[in-house]
């Protein structure tokens, strides 16, 4: 029997998304949106997801559309409009599911910046955030070159596809066994389209007015060896925010994504103790953490 159940999301524009449900096996604790990136898709979040399931939590984990098992329309987006009510229409699945009023929110990466849209958005029914390396302010982008073929495509044809600059599995991980598991991934996604560009760049007006939405537990958990996103700024874009329950731990020696570390238990550790109880890092020593595997 496998622990999770394939599903299709209908989305507001009849596309049919692919989506795992972890039900819990006994009591819900609580229910978490699990959100990856621009190039990743739910299975590369396994391990998180199986552990919150054993943990009592209900999670869903869409793939994008037009990403991971999504086949229809690879790489594309019309609207960061589209995105969000996407997302929106993917909560309201899981709280049909679990039975629950508000879930708990996890965007990995570029998911990170859909999650603070999402809740900046409409935030009533968001129990707390996490942004796991959000992509915030990307270190690595596409050249001036490549920008000014997609606004040339966004004139002529915004399907047209433009490569996406992560294509190095060490910006990823320094696993060996991780980095082969990139090399050879089928349903990772290595092109966007210029309308999913402008799409996300659209976005990101939307997503750095988190400070505006109302305050709820935030955990913003980074990688010491950053190759992709910037973490000072990020840092101090979560700082500024000055909303009462926050927290933020980096994890010293791990590369961008958390979930391939050598030594994954203390991030896996502390996203179960955050959906469980958010409160417990928010005061004291907590609040600001760096991990030491």
């Amino acid at each position: 029997m496998s622990e999770f159940e394939p599903c299709r999301i209908r989305l507001p524009d009849g596309y049919e998304a692919y989506a795992r449900y972890w039900r819990p096996a006994g009591g819900t604790r609580g229910a978490v949106l699990y959100l990856h990136g621009i190039q990743s898709h739910c299975g590369w979040y396994e391990a998180s997801a199986r552990r919150l399931r054993e943990a009592g939590l209900a999670v869903l984990q869409p793939d994008r559309r037009g990403s991971g098992q999504n086949s229809q329309e690879r790489g594309h987006a019309e609207s960061a409009e589209q995105l969000i009510n996407d997302t929106l229409a993917c909560l309201d699945e899981l709280l049909r599911r679990s039975g629950l009023r508000r879930a708990h929110l996890i965007g990995i990466s570029w998911g990170g910046k859909l999650v603070a849209a999402v809740h900046v958005t409409e935030p009533a029914r968001i129990a707390s955030l996490v942004l796991v390396t959000p992509g915030l302010f990307p270190l690595v982008g596409v050249s001036n070159t490549e920008k000014f073929r997609i606004g040339l495509a966004m004139v002529s044809n915004r399907t047209a596809s433009f490569d996406i600059p992560l294509n190095d599995p060490a910006l990823f991980t320094s696993i060996p066994e991780r980095t082969r598991f990139l090399e050879v991934d089928p349903l990772q996604l290595h092109q966007a389209t210029a309308g999913f560009y402008l799409a996300s760049r659209r976005m990101d007006k939307t997503a750095q007015a988190l400070g505006e939405a109302p305050a709820i537990p935030l955990h913003l958990m980074l990688a010491g060896d950053e190759r992709i996103i910037d973490n000072e700024r990020t840092r101090q874009f979560v700082r500024d925010l000055r909303w009462p329950s926050r927290a933020l731990t980096t994890y010293q020696h791990s590369r961008h994504t958390l979930e391939f570390d050598p030594d994954r238990e203390p991030y896996l550790e502390d996203l179960v103790s955050w959906f469980i109880d958010p409160s417990a890092y928010c005061a004291g020593p907590r609040a600001e953490t760096a991990r030491h595997p």
